[in-house]
C-alpha cells in the first residue's frame, strides 16, 4: 500500500496512516525481507511532498513513527542511497542544461504593435561571427514580432579598418541566416549632421578639444584627472576643431572629447573622445573627411535620427548606457529604449576581431571561412545548418545573463535537423584496407536500394556487388574463423579464413555469403565495398579526404590576463585518406551526409571528373555528443600525464 496521485489533503494523509499501522508490526511491505513492493513504497513516498517535509522537521508525530522508521532504514540501504543520488544528480543536470536557455518575454519598453524599429549596426571590417549573429537574429526577431522594421546600419567610422567588399561580405551573411532588412543604412550618411552637432555641443560648452598625447590622455581617464584643455573657451575650441576637420598639422594631434564628469565611478563618463582625425581615405566618402565620429558619439544620435526605437545591446556596452542617455539629453534627441542582453560565449571559442586576425595572418587558419573558425561562414562550412543557428540563438532569448556554453546542445541540435534527410553512404580508411574474396563467384550487379532507410523521400543510391570486396582494417582484425557477420545493406556472410602479416595486421580474408542468414542474431554488422573493376567507371569506389579539426585554443576561458598565443592548439587538422561508394561522385559542394558508423560529414570540395584521383573533402559534423566535441589536445595531455591537471 502506498499514497497514490495525490500529493497532498486528507485523503494522502489517510493512506500515511494506514502505512503506518502495517509497519507497527512489520519490517517490510510484504514477506520477511526487502522486496519490489518496499522500493515502489519507498519511491512514492520519496516524491511525495508532505511526507518529505514531516521526516526533515520531525513533525511526523507519534502517530506515524513507525511509517518513518521504515522510510529511514530503507534509506540507509545501498540501493536507496544510490537512487537518491541519481536522482539528485539528474535533477542538478536538468537545471545546468536549462541554464542556457532564454525568453524573449521581457516585455519591451513602451513597444507598439506596428512601431518598433530595431537596428543591427555592424562594422564593415571583417566577417560577421556567431556572436554578430545574435546580435543580428535578436534584432529581427523583436522587428517581425511587432511587425516593425529592421535597419541594417553599417557603422563605417573607421577608415582604417572598412572595405566595401567586408559591406558586400555581411549582406551575404545576413542572407545565409534569413536575415531581411528593410532598410539599409550608414553612418557616413550622416556625416555632415553628426559634425553639426559636434558643432552644437561644442558651443553649449560640452565639449572641448584636446592636445594632450594620447596615452597620457588615457592615464589621466583611468585615474580621473582633467585634462589641462578642459576649460578651454568656446573659440578656442571651435579653432581647434576646424583645424581637425582640415586635417592640419596641429589638427592631427587633437581629439574632439564630451565634457561630462571626470570624477565618476563609471570610468566611460570620463570626458570619452567623440571625434578623432584620420587621413585613411573612407570606402564611401573619400577625402571628403578628415576626422570621424567615434562609435559612442555617432550610435545614439543616428539612432535617434533613423528612428529607433530599441537599441539592443550586449551587456559588455552596459558601462556606456548612462553615456548613450547623455548624449540623447544633451542634444535634445529623441529618447530610445535600451536593453542589454547576454554575449553568446562559448568554450574554446575566441570571438575578438584582433585574435582571429592573428589565426588568419599567423598561418594557424585558411581564412575567415575556416571550419575552425566562430564566422558564420565558417560553422557553415563544419556543417552547422542555418536551421540550428536560428533555433539555438532563439533558444537563448534575451537574457541578460553572462554564460559560457557547451558546443553539446548547439551540435546535438543540428543532428536532429540533418538526422533525418541525411543520406547514408559508405566510406573506408585506405590505411591496411584489407582484401575480402567470396568463396562462390558473385556476377558484378548493380542494385538500387534506398539512401536512407527511414526516409524513402531521399531517393535512391547504387549498390555495387561483386565477389571482390574490402573492410576496414579495424573491422578484419575483430572477425573470428567460421564467425557469422552481416555486410551491411547486402546480408550475413561466414568468415572462412583470415590471413596476418608478421605484425599481426589482417592482410586478406576470405568470406561464403550467407544471404539467408538473420541479420539480427549477429553482432558484428560491417560496413564494406566492392573493388572489382566496372565497365562502368561511374561504379568503381572514389577516393575521398575525411577531415576533422580540433579547437583553435586549449582552454576553456581564457582570462583577461591571459596571453592567448600561449594557449594555440598545436594541431588542429586532422585527415584520414578514405576510399567511398560510387554514390558520392554525384555529390555537390555543402551536400551533409552520414558515411555509416562513422558519422555525419559535409562535403567541403567535390568530386572533378578531369582530375578523378584527388580526393573528394569531408568535413566531420560534430553530432553533440562528448567524444566529437572534448579537446584532443587537452584529453592528449591527459593521457600522457593523468596527473596534470588540464587548463580551464
Amino acid at each position: 500500500m502506498a499514497p497514490g496521485v495525490a500529493k497532498t489533503g486528507p485523503a494522502v494523509a489517510a493512506k500515511l496512516d494506514a502505512l503506518n499501522t502495517h509497519f507497527m508490526l512489520r519490517s517490510y511491505v510484504v514477506g520477511y525481507d526487502v522486496s519490489l513492493a518496499d522500493y515502489l513504497a519507498w519511491g512514492a513516498l520519496k516524491g511525495n511532498p508532505m511526507f518529505m517535509q514531516q521526516v526533515k522537521s520531525g513533525k511526523g508525530g507519534a502517530a506515524r513513527q513507525d511509517l518513518i522508521r521504515w522510510f529511514q532504514y530503507m534509506t540507509l540501504l545501498p540501493a536507496m542511497q544510490q537512487a537518491s543520488q541519481a536522482y539528485l544528480d539528474a535533477r542538478s543536470a536538468t537545471k545546468v542544461k536549462a541554464k542556457d536557455q532564454g525568453s524573449f518575454d521581457i516585455n519591451l519598453q513602451d513597444a507598439e504593435m506596428g512601431k518598433v524599429v530595431t537596428r543591427f549596426p555592424p562594422e564593415p571590417s571583417g566577417y560577421l561571427h556567431i556572436g554578430h549573429a545574435k546580435a543580428a537574429l535578436m534584432n529581427d526577431y523583436f522587428a517581425r514580432q511587432y511587425q516593425g522594421k529592421l535597419i541594417v546600419r553599417f557603422d563605417d567610422t573607421n577608415p582604417s579598418k572598412e572595405k566595401s567588399e567586408f559591406e558586400e561580405s555581411i549582406k551575404e551573411d545576413l542572407a545565409m541566416l534569413n536575415i531581411r532588412a528593410d532598410e539599409i543604412t550608414h553612418t557616413s550618411s550622416h556625416f555632415e549632421t553628426l559634425y553639426q552637432y559636434a558643432l552644437q555641443i561644442i558651443k553649449d560648452g560640452n565639449a572641448y578639444v584636446d592636445m594632450t598625447p594620447m596615452e597620457q590622455m588615457r592615464e589621466e581617464r583611468g585615474a580621473g584627472i582633467a585634462s589641462k584643455y578642459r576649460d578651454a573657451t568656446v573659440e578656442e575650441n571651435l579653432a581647434l576643431f576646424e583645424e581637425m576637420k582640415q586635417g592640419t598639422e596641429t589638427g592631427l594631434k587633437c581629439a574632439l572629447r564630451a565634457k561630462i564628469d571626470m570624477q565618476a565611478l563609471n570610468k566611460a563618463l570620463r570626458d570619452p573622445v567623440i571625434y578623432r582625425c584620420n587621413l585613411t581615405p573612407h570606402h564611401v566618402t573619400g577625402t571628403t573627411w578628415k576626422m570621424y565620429p567615434t562609435y559612442d558619439f555617432a550610435v545614439p544620435i543616428v539612432d535617434a535620427l533613423e528612428g529607433v526605437t530599441h537599441a539592443l545591446r550586449t551587456v559588455e556596452y552596459r558601462d556606456r548606457n548612462p553615456q548613450y542617455q547623455w548624449f540623447l539629453d544633451t542634444l535634445k534627441l529623441r529618447q530610445v529604449h535600451i536593453w542589454d542582453y547576454s554575449r553568446l560565449n562559448f568554450v574554446y571559442t575566441l570571438l575578438s576581431k584582433r585574435k582571429l586576425t592573428w589565426f588568419v595572418e599567423n598561418g594557424h587558419v585558411t581564412g575567415w571561412d575556416d571550419a575552425r573558425f566562430p564566422t558564420v561562414r565558417g560553422v557553415l562550412r563544419r556543417g552547422m545548418t542555418v536551421e540550428a543557428l536560428r533555433q539555438y540563438i532563439l533558444m537563448q532569448g534575451a537574457s541578460q545573463r553572462e554564460m559560457l556554453l557547451e558546443w553539446d546542445k548547439i551540435w546535438s541540435l543540428n543532428k536532429k535537423i540533418i538526422d533525418p534527410v541525411a543520406p547514408r553512404h559508405t566510406a573506408l580508411a585506405s590505411q591496411h584496407l584489407v582484401p575480402v574474396t567470396l568463396t562462390a563467384p558473385v556476377p558484378f550487379a548493380i542494385q538500387s536500394i534506398p539512401k536512407h532507410k527511414k526516409n524513402p523521400d531521399v531517393g535512391s543510391k547504387l549498390l555495387v556487388l561483386s565477389d571482390q570486396l574490402a573492410v576496414e582494417q579495424a573491422d578484419a582484425t575483430a572477425f573470428d574463423i567460421d564467425e557469422e557477420v552481416t555486410f551491411m545493406d547486402w546480408g550475413n556472410a561466414y568468415i572462412r579464413s583470415v590471413e596476418r602479416d608478421a605484425q599481426g595486421l589482417v592482410t586478406a580474408i576470405t568470406a561464403e555469403l550467407h544471404l539467408d542468414g538473420d541479420f539480427k542474431k549477429t553482432k558484428k554488422k560491417v560496413t564494406w565495398l566492392s573493388t572489382k573493376r566496372a565497365d562502368d567507371v561511374t561504379h568503381e569506389i572514389v577516393p575521398v579526404k575525411l577531415i576533422d579539426y580540433d579547437y583553435l585554443i586549449t582552454k576553456k576561458k581564457l582570462e583577461e590576463e591571459d596571453a592567448f598565443e600561449d594557449f594555440v592548439t598545436p594541431q588542429t587538422f586532422f585527415e584520414t585518406l578514405a576510399v567511398a561508394d560510387c554514390n558520392v561522385r554525384t555529390l555537390k559542394k555543402g551536400d551533409i551526409i552520414q558515411f555509416e558508423r562513422k558519422g555525419y560529414y559535409i562535403v567541403d570540395r567535390a568530386y572533378d571528373a578531369a582530375f578523378p584521383q584527388t580526393p573528394v573533402e569531408c568535413i566531420l559534423i560534430p553530432d553533440g555528443r562528448q567524444a566529437s566535441l572534448e579537446s584532443k589536445a587537452v584529453a592528449a595531455a591527459a593521457k600522457a600525464s593523468p596527473a596534470q591537471a588540464s587548463p580551464s
